[in-house]
C-alpha cells in the first residue's frame, strides 16, 4: 500500500477529529430519538425553524457547511426556545456516516441546493443515485423525500434520478409538507417542487 503524503495525512487527521466531534454531539443530542425530519443544506434555518415551531412533536435536524449560517440558525432556535430543533455544521457524507444507525428519516427535505449548472460540475450535485439509495436506507416505507429548486434543468435531473431509483416513487398529488418564506425562496421568481415516497 503506497504511503500517503504529509498534507493528505494532515487532512485525514482533521477529518477524523471533525467526524468524532460530530458523532459525540449527535449521540448526546439524539439519545433515545429514532425519527427525525432532516434538512440537508438548511441555509439560514428559516424554513426548518418555522417547521419545528409548528410541529412541536417532530424532532428536526438541519446541517449546513457554512459556520456563520449555522450560528444564525441556532440564534433563531434559541430565540424561540425550540427544544425539538438541532443544527450542525457538517458535510453531508460525514453526517450520514456518523449519525447513529438507529435514527430514521421520516422526511428528508432539500430546499434550493446548488444546481451546479455546468455539465462538468454535475457530479457535484447533491442529487445522485448513491445519495438517493442512502436516504432510502435511512427511511422507512412511506417516508418522504421533498425537493425544491428554482433551476429547471436541475429539477428535471432530479425527477430523472428519482424515477430511475427503485426505492422512491414520485407522488404527483402530494402537497409540500410546509410552506414558509425563506431567504433563498424569497429571491426566486419561480420554483419547482417534487415529493417522493419511500417504497
Amino acid at each position: 500500500m503506497p504511503e500517503i503524503s504529509e498534507p493528505h495525512a494532515r487532512e485525514l487527521a482533521k477529518q477524523n477529529l471533525r467526524k468524532n466531534k460530530l458523532r459525540v454531539e449527535l449521540i448526546n443530542d439524539l439519545d433515545g430519538i429514532d425519527r427525525i425530519l432532516f434538512e440537508a443544506g438548511c441555509g439560514h434555518g428559516h424554513w426548518l425553524t418555522d417547521y419545528a415551531e409548528s410541529h412541536s412533536n417532530t424532532i428536526c435536524v438541519g446541517i449546513d457547511l457554512i459556520s456563520w449560517r449555522v450560528r444564525k440558525c441556532n440564534d433563531k432556535k434559541f430565540k424561540r426556545g425550540l427544544n425539538n430543533l438541532y443544527f450542525y455544521k457538517a458535510e453531508l457524507s460525514e453526517f450520514l456516516e456518523v449519525l447513529p444507525k438507529t435514527v430514521r428519516f421520516e422526511r428528508t427535505v432539500l430546499l434550493f441546493p446548488d444546481p451546479w449548472p455546468k455539465a462538468r460540475h454535475h457530479r457535484r450535485r447533491m442529487i445522485q443515485a448513491d445519495l438517493l439509495d442512502e436516504f432510502a436506507r435511512r427511511s422507512d416505507i412511506g417516508g418522504e423525500l421533498c425537493f425544491r429548486s428554482d433551476d429547471r434543468p436541475y429539477f428535471d435531473w432530479t425527477l430523472e434520478h428519482i424515477n430511475k431509483n427503485n426505492h422512491w416513487l414520485i407522488e404527483p398529488s402530494a402537497s409540500w409538507p410546509y410552506e414558509s418564506a425563506t431567504y433563498f425562496q424569497d429571491l426566486m421568481d419561480e420554483y419547482f417542487s417534487v415529493v417522493a415516497r419511500r417504497v
